[in-house]
């Protein structure tokens, strides 16, 4: 960065101009000189040959207008000196040894140059808190600035790097605005500015055109301006919605509240909030304006999974619709249906530019990746119009061949099982293959499933050999009722009872199960078992063991277990065929976001192994860890 096309007359006369004393200084202290008047050029080059070198090119301008400056941190630098003040720093605390200790085998190379600054840079301040600002001449650009590094010796922190003396200084001025941002009366050229800045971006961001309004706001934001900081984070919350964005004092507006407050309550309903727990966070949200009753009512409904974003209009239905659909796994079709109501959310006050309330609903929330986040941004709402962004994929691919592929987080579902009943309304599951009482559980996401699932020994009035599934539940797009456990961890073994007869009361059901087999292959191969009923009878099934099969019934010639599972085959590859047949054949698929990344309700059903017959024995073994 050159410092030619900076006017620093223009620059510093403005902050001259604007400056008032911090609100803990002496209030008569109105009328304070920040800078001196500038070093004349023989001035400057005396003190270049003083120190050996040319300064670099923006703090040899600065010099040139204002001969030092009172730069003015509550904590840090207080001065700048001029031309006679300025020195090699010359490392004096040992930071050298220190910093290259660390280096390590292969260091980075900005990491190399923050160590060797201590010995050669220029210390510029003369007064300060246990801080410096240095000049490092080794770290320099094709203009000649040498990169300033800001460091503030109480803090334990690294250094500041900043690019140019310039770069520094614009940033001290900024922060000059924001930490007198809040005060009454401080109007001025530059408020006035960032503060259309703002107007413009959250217009722009109503448009669909966020990219255009992020910059805006984060000028806005690096000046301290009020509203800057609600708008962007809701850009940045959408941008990468599993992050965490605050939204101050929002909580307030009545009008707002249904979309911030469950929000908020995101993190200590996931147990993230560690400062002084549930209380902590009430009072806080009871201190910004939320009614406690109300703020306790949403932290418990966010905890227990019941929370549901339901905003007024034609947007609210949507937004049901669209729910009801997730719930039992159509993800991609629930995104259709929001997507195509985007247009018609209506902003419930001004400071709201986008629907997050979206994001801390339990089953839609989960929807909502960086990819919709952004389609959502680009879309206009709230009456503003502009052109429709481009529809971003479905995630599901049809199917089942995608449960032998690893997931986003690089897993798969090694073990799992699944029964499909054609043409039942997923609610009536827990009646046909559910333990007696089971219910529908809130959303709940698959990695806190086995939490649910209690071993027998655990549970009074469950026998030990009893193998009961806590399993998710859904429908496919071609209406077929699933109930999916993808975290199973038994054997399939000469006592499965195939629950494919009790749930094909009203029409045709099919069950799946692999078993990936344990350590010792030859004991316990991997192992396939599917199983084919219709009105309460089995009309086929087979079951492979390593190179052994075990079939009943007129298995289908697209699905006959000894084509499928030939002994020259991977294992692999014969799951990835079965899968696909039973695609081909019987219609079967499964929804992969919900299963891997959504909510579906669960339930517990009834025991997929059969009681031991007379003579036929069992063991069940219970290991439990202690602490030393």
């Amino acid at each position: 960065m050159s410092g030619e096309s900076f006017n620093w007359h223009e620059f510093l006369g403005r902050w001259q101009e604007e400056w008032i004393p911090r609100e803990d200084e002496d209030g008569g202290q109105s009328v304070v000189p920040l800078g001196r008047p500038g070093a004349g050029e023989a001035a400057i080059v005396a003190a270049e040959e003083r120190l050996g070198r040319r300064l670099p090119p923006s703090y040899r301008k600065f010099l040139a207008v204002s001969d030092g400056w009172h730069v003015d941190e509550t904590a840090g630098v207080y001065q700048l000196g001029g031309v006679e003040d300025i020195g090699w720093f010359q490392d004096p605390h040992g930071m050298t040894p220190l910093y290259q200790e660390n280096l390590g085998d292969d260091p980075r190379e900005e990491d190399v140059l923050l160590a060797g600054m201590w010995r050669r840079a220029l210390q510029l301040e003369t007064d300060s808190d246990m801080s410096h600002a240095l000049l490092d001449p080794g770290d320099s650009d094709q203009n000649g600035e040498w990169a300033l590094y800001a460091y503030r010796g109480w803090s334990g922190e690294l250094p500041n790097r900043y690019p140019s003396f310039r770069a520094y200084m614009e940033a001290k001025y900024r922060g000059f605005q924001a930490d007198r941002a809040g005060r009454p009366g401080f109007v001025n050229a530059t408020t006035r500015v960032q503060d259309a800045h703002v107007d413009e971006g959250r217009l722009l961001a109503l448009r669909g055109r966020y990219e255009e309004a992020l910059p805006l706001l984060e000028e806005a934001l690096s000046f301290g301006r009020p509203r800057s900081a609600t708008l962007l984070n809701q850009l940045r919350h959408l941008l990468a919605p599993h992050s965490a964005q605050g939204y101050g004092d929002l909580v307030a507006d009545a009008r707002c509240l249904p979309e911030i407050l469950p929000l908020e309550a995101m993190a200590p309903a996931r147990g993230e909030w560690r400062l002084g727990g549930d209380d902590h966070w009430l009072r806080m949200m009871t201190a910004r304006g939320a009614d406690r009753g109300t703020a306790e009512a949403v932290l418990s409904a966010m905890r227990d999974g019941t929370h549901s974003y339901a905003p007024p209009g034609p947007w609210g239905r949507a937004v049901a619709e669209a729910r009801e659909s997730a719930r039992w796994g159509a993800t991609d079709a629930a995104w259709r249906v929001l997507r195509a109501a985007l247009a018609l959310w209506e902003a419930p006050g001004p400071l709201l530019i986008a629907p997050i309330g979206l994001l801390a609903d339990p089953v839609l929330g989960p929807l909502i990746t960086p990819e919709r986040g952004r389609e959502i941004l680009a879309t206009p709402r709230a009456g503003e119009t502009g052109p429709a962004p481009e529809p971003a994929p479905d995630l599901d691919p049809p199917g089942l061949a995608w449960l032998t592929e690893p997931a986003a987080n690089g897993q798969r579902f090694d073990g799992y099982r699944c029964v499909w009943v054609e043409g039942v309304d997923p609610a009536r599951l827990p009646v046909l293959i559910g333990e007696e009482g089971a219910e529908l559980s809130a959303p709940a996401h698959r990695r806190m499933m086995p939490w649910r699932a209690p071993n027998p020994h655990e549970r009074e009035g469950v026998e030990l050999w009893e193998d009961r599934a806590v399993v998710s539940v859904g429908r496919t797009a071609e209406a077929w009722a699933f109930a999916f456990d993808g975290n199973s961890h038994r054997r399939l073994d000469e006592r499965f009872l195939s629950p494919a007869p009790a749930a094909s009361s009203s029409g045709r059901a099919v069950v799946v199960w692999r078993d990936p087999g344990r350590s010792s292959p030859r004991q316990h191969p991997p192992a396939f078992h599917l199983s084919v009923a219709e009105q309460g009878e089995e009309l086929y099934a087979f079951t492979v063991r390593g190179t052994e099969i075990q079939r009943s019934g007129a298995i289908p010639e697209a699905l006959d277990p000894a084509r499928l599972f030939r002994p020259e085959d991977s294992e692999p590859d014969c799951e990835l065929g079965l899968l696909e047949a039973m695609h081909t054949e019987l219609g079967l698929s499964l929804p992969r976001f919900a299963l891997t990344q959504g909510r579906l309700s669960t339930f517990t059903t009834r025991s997929w192994t059969r009681a031991p017959r007379a003579g036929e024995g069992f063991a069940y073994a219970v290991f439990v860890r202690r602490r030393p």
